[in-house]
């Protein structure tokens, strides 16, 4: 695998990779999809998800509390994907430039002085922001032009990230101790945002079985970057038809507070609903999903499917709302069960 990290200013004429077979794609998929599950025991919305998001060529938050092994999928999908990682542990006494890099003077042989971009973590193809909730807001806003424009500007000179490019990023509930919420704008960059849950009686008794003898599981490398960038072309060639976006597009507008057609839970407990983002990650990761279930088109079901995935970190909740203890998956399955197929 090579290590070499590109840092030259961003350039936008690279040429397109042709893309991959539906067929391959199902493939690829799933042979990518068992070799994380060789290393990680259940999980399966947060295993598809990640595929999902890395497909798409989207960011994804990855929640749950210590110990559910959201660094070992991470770890996982680098390796059956054969991609450069990097890792960044996220900590409140980290800067924005162990981040990015930064500029270093440094001497040659003969004594000469220059300046030279020292590249940081960032520059990977796929990056575990690990904790990312531990750090302050001003080491957080690091990430946010990465996230967007797949660029990191410094001393006035824009360098482009290497593609593939996905941010995975961990975080504990937001009621540990010591963690600094995600701003709305920061959120909003994510696609998906998945959720880790507690492992049931069966998969713990598989997960000590698995790590009685090592705690370390050989991922076998089954696709490479280009592959991923094949995908992903793929997907954004899933034809959308007009009343399937649209009725993605309605369900945004029931999420928003204050419209005459918003769901009674939406005018009650949310104070701010979902941004463009989310139409336009309803469809995408809908396509990604299409695509996975053996389909070539986006249908109502794969917007449903997506939907939660797709929408719970882009809904700000009232007071009240935090107060008692409603979730905005709860908020979106009302929106859902009202949103009709075709409008009436």
């Amino acid at each position: 695998m090579s290590t070499s990290v590109d840092t030259t200013a961003a350039r936008r004429d690279e040429p397109a990779l042709a893309p991959i077979e539906p067929d391959e794609f199902q493939r690829v998929a799933a042979e990518v999809r068992g070799e994380v599950h060789s290393v990680i025991v259940g999980q399966d919305e947060a295993i598809e998800g990640t595929l999902i998001s890395l497909i798409a060529g989207g960011h994804a938050l990855l929640e749950g509390v210590p110990g559910l092994g959201k660094t070992s999928l991470v770890r996982a999908f680098g390796g059956a994907l054969d991609l450069q990682h990097g890792r960044i542990q996220f900590t409140p006494d980290l800067m924005p430039a162990d981040i990015t890099g930064t500029t270093v003077l440094t001497e040659d042989t003969s004594g000469r002085r220059t300046l030279t971009f020292q590249p940081g973590p960032v520059f990977a193809n796929l990056i575990l922001a690990d904790e990312i909730n531990r750090a302050t807001p001003k080491t957080q806003s690091a990430l946010l032009e990465a996230m967007q424009e797949g660029t990191v500007t410094l001393a006035n000179t824009q360098r482009r990230l290497p593609q593939p490019f996905c941010v995975l990023a961990t975080q504990n509930p937001i009621e540990l101790q010591g963690t600094y919420p995600l701003p709305e704008a920061q959120l909003d960059r994510f696609l998906l945002k998945l959720f880790f849950s507690m492992p049931s009686r069966d998969d713990l008794n598989d997960i000590v079985f698995r790590t009685a003898e090592s705690d370390e599981v050989q991922v076998r490398q089954v696709a490479d970057a280009g592959t991923l960038l094949r995908m992903r072309r793929l997907a954004h060639e899933v034809p959308m038809a007009r009343h399937v976006v649209d009725y993605a597009t309605r369900i945004v507008l029931a999420l928003q507070p204050g419209k005459q057609d918003a769901a009674d839970s939406v005018s009650r407990f949310v104070r701010l609903g979902p941004s463009p983002r989310g139409v336009q990650a309803l469809c995408l990761a809908g396509r990604v999903t299409a695509l996975l279930d053996g389909r070539y088109n986006l249908a109502f079901e794969d917007v449903r499917a997506v939907a939660k995935a797709a929408l719970r970190h882009r809904i700000v909740l009232t007071f009240d709302a935090q107060r008692q203890n409603i979730l905005p998956d709860t908020i979106i399955d009302e929106v859902l069960s009202k949103v009709a197929e075709e409008p009436r």
